[in-house]
Parts: structure tokens; sequence; C-alpha cells
């Protein structure tokens, strides 16, 4: 686990970028909620934490649209 602080940027943004990168490595799983209804969470992603440090210092320096997650290599790969 880790906690990242990101300052004067939109949250739902943030988001979108997220999912774009890590869509494809999305966790596929059902849960029951506490009143036993099932619940399939949609912010869960199988990836490598360094590579999650790796998307937050690019978030910030502006970089992060430049890039792709690659599953084959657990990495971020440039586009193009």
């Amino acid at each position: 686990m880790a906690k990242y602080k990101l300052h004067n940027l939109n949250r739902s943004r943030m988001e979108n970028i997220f999912h774009r990168l890590f869509g494809s490595v999305q966790l596929d799983l059902t849960i029951e909620d506490r009143f036993g209804r099932p619940v399939k969470p949609r912010e869960w992603f199988v990836v490598p934490q360094q590579v999650i440090g790796e998307a937050v210092e690019r978030i910030r320096d502006g970089s992060i649209t430049q890039f792709v997650y690659d599953a084959r290599t657990a990495g971020l790969a440039r586009i193009g």
C-alpha cells in the first residue's frame, strides 16, 4: 500500500487517466456487498506497485499522455 499526494488536479480526470492506462488489467471479480448483492469493482487493477508510482510521477510532470501500460512487460511504454 502506498499514499500519493497530488495537488491541483481534477479527480475525475485523474481517475480517467488510470482507467485509460490500466483498463486492460482491471481485476475481473464479483463480490457480495453487505446486503448479499453482487458487486463488480471497477477500481481494482492488477499492476505492480512501482508502475503505479511511475504513473503518478508522469501525471505530476505531465508526460503521462505519452505512455500506455504494456501488460506483457508489466510496465509503462512510450507511445510511438
